[in-house]
């Protein structure tokens, strides 16, 4: 028996793109750091929200690349001269990555008591319909 995939199905034309996404979103391997919250701040927007206490604006970089946000953040080893007793504050480098769908552009990034706020719009899709015509070949 054949296995059929998402972008191997008769009736799904082009969606082999999805089908790739979702399996790089899968290999991606995104552990729980940092601890993060999505919500929908209207009905075409959206706030990705990352609890990075500890990281200054400098230590984070926010980019978008093949349609994939990647945040990531590297904290320098300022512990010089420091006895630690017990260091539960994580400081250790990480990237997060949110795949965007088509026409979800990001916004601005704003820090603030810890927290880096990704602000993320979805463009008003036009309804267009197309008559195909058919001619005598």
């Amino acid at each position: 028996m054949t296995k059929l995939t998402l972008g191997s199905h008769p009736y799904l034309l082009g969606f082999d793109q999805l089908e790739r996404l979702l399996e790089r979103n899968a290999k991606s391997g995104n552990e729980g750091y940092p601890p993060f919250n999505i919500e929908q701040t209207s009905n075409n927007s959206y706030r990705i929200t990352l609890a990075v206490a500890g990281f200054a604006e400098t230590d984070l970089a926010i980019t978008v690349e093949d349609r994939q946000l990647v945040i990531r953040g590297r904290q320098r080893d300022d512990s010089d001269g420091r006895v630690y007793l017990h260091r539960g504050i994580a400081a250790r480098q990480f990237q997060r990555s949110f795949v965007l769908a088509d026409g979800v552009e990001v916004g601005e990034a704003i820090m603030e008591n810890g927290l880096l706020h990704v602000d993320l719009t979805r463009a008003q899709p036009e309804t267009v319909v197309q008559t195909v015509r058919i001619r005598r070949g």
